[in-house]
């Protein structure tokens, strides 16, 4: 492991997940009204909510910053809890050695947006939840992340705790190597809030940023089983619109692009009969665990089904594939019959 933002905690199915009563601890989330944050209100860790009081206090004690992000329906972040942060040995590494700030992305969309993005860049990997990232106290530069940790060695992956201290240490012992890629990192992130450089010299918007997005996803696309990337895969519902989108753009000068049609559409007909599709309730599990969609990760979720629904719409539109509204009724009935509240 190297650190300065080149470990990653991919995702690993724990052997065990201990349940440990902690009702008798209390810390500063108490008061919180989001029910992610509650739900940590009675970890051993110290955790603070995002706000000036903590960000104080790490500043004052020149204490980096341990911030984890999740939010209450996420599998791994329950699971990183349940081992990690109802543990008082694990807490007690983590009080002594950060200010523990707890973040719910579903109330903090803005914060989640900043470090995913960060993780992305020092990692050069997706992220997800939990989302872990460590921050220098000063200014909440992050210099370190990953998404889950487990509680002991596994995979390759240190424990949680050990970690803990490595990364305290290499904070103490390396604060010019960090400056170094803080001001980097903050400069590239700057540069990708500049103006909009898909305006010519005339003012005329140029497609090239699309033309390099399909190009992109074709070096990303798997041939054999649909999909972008390999293990663990995700449907990326924005990539494969793209591409339809694209193909459709290009009909209008009789250049049809069929290569991007195919790689959206086969990539939907895999989806649909993997088994990261329902096939007895309907909808879309999260992402497959492995490339050809067979092993779903059981998790089911509005925020993904909902962009996919308007995909596979648009795709039966296009073609009248008879799979296509299939999925689509089934899911719409899915939807309808199991997540909607009274």
């Amino acid at each position: 492991m190297r650190l300065g933002g080149v470990y990653w905690g991919h995702f690993s199915q724990p052997d065990r997940i201990p349940m440990t009563d902690n009702a008798h601890y209390t810390n500063h989330l108490i008061t919180e009204t989001s029910p992610y944050l509650l739900q940590h209100a009675h970890n051993p860790v110290e955790w603070y909510p995002w706000g000036p009081q903590a960000l104080e206090k790490a500043h004052q004690e020149n204490k980096p910053i341990l911030l984890s992000i999740g939010y209450s329906a996420c599998h791994w972040c329950h699971v990183m809890a349940h081992e990690s942060f109802e543990d008082p040995a694990a807490a007690d590494v983590m009080n002594r050695l950060f200010v523990n700030i707890k973040v719910d992305r579903e109330e903090r969309p803005d914060l989640d947006k900043i470090y995913q993005t960060a993780h992305s860049l020092l990692t050069q990997r997706t992220g997800g939840w939990p989302l872990t990232m460590f921050l220098t106290p000063a200014d909440q530069i992050p210099f370190f992340g990953g998404t889950y940790f487990p509680d002991q060695p596994r995979h390759g992956m240190p424990a949680f705790t050990d970690l803990c201290q490595r990364v305290s240490g290499f904070y103490r012992e390396n604060s010019k190597e960090l400056d170094k890629q803080n001001r980097s990192l903050i400069d590239f992130m700057s540069s990708m809030n500049q103006p909009d450089t898909a305006q010519d010299s005339s003012g005329t918007f140029s497609a090239m940023p699309l033309d390099v997005a399909r190009q992109q996803l074709e070096q990303q696309f798997d041939a054999t089983h649909g999909g972008f990337g390999g293990a663990p895969k995700f449907p990326h519902p924005t990539s494969i619109e793209r591409l339809l989108r694209h193909w459709a753009a290009s009909r209008k000068d009789d250049k049809a692009d069929e290569r991007a049609k195919h790689m959206a559409l086969f990539t939907l007909e895999r989806m649909a009969l993997g088994g990261i599709y329902d096939q007895v309730g309907g909808g879309f599990c999260r992402y497959s665990v492995d490339e050809q969609w067979m092993i779903p990760h059981f998790e089911k979720m509005l925020y993904d089904n909902g962009p996919l629904l308007s995909l596979y719409s648009d795709a039966w539109t296009a073609t009248r594939n008879p799979l296509f509204r299939r999925i689509v009724e089934e899911t719409a009935e899915w939807v309808i019959r199991d997540m909607q509240a009274p």
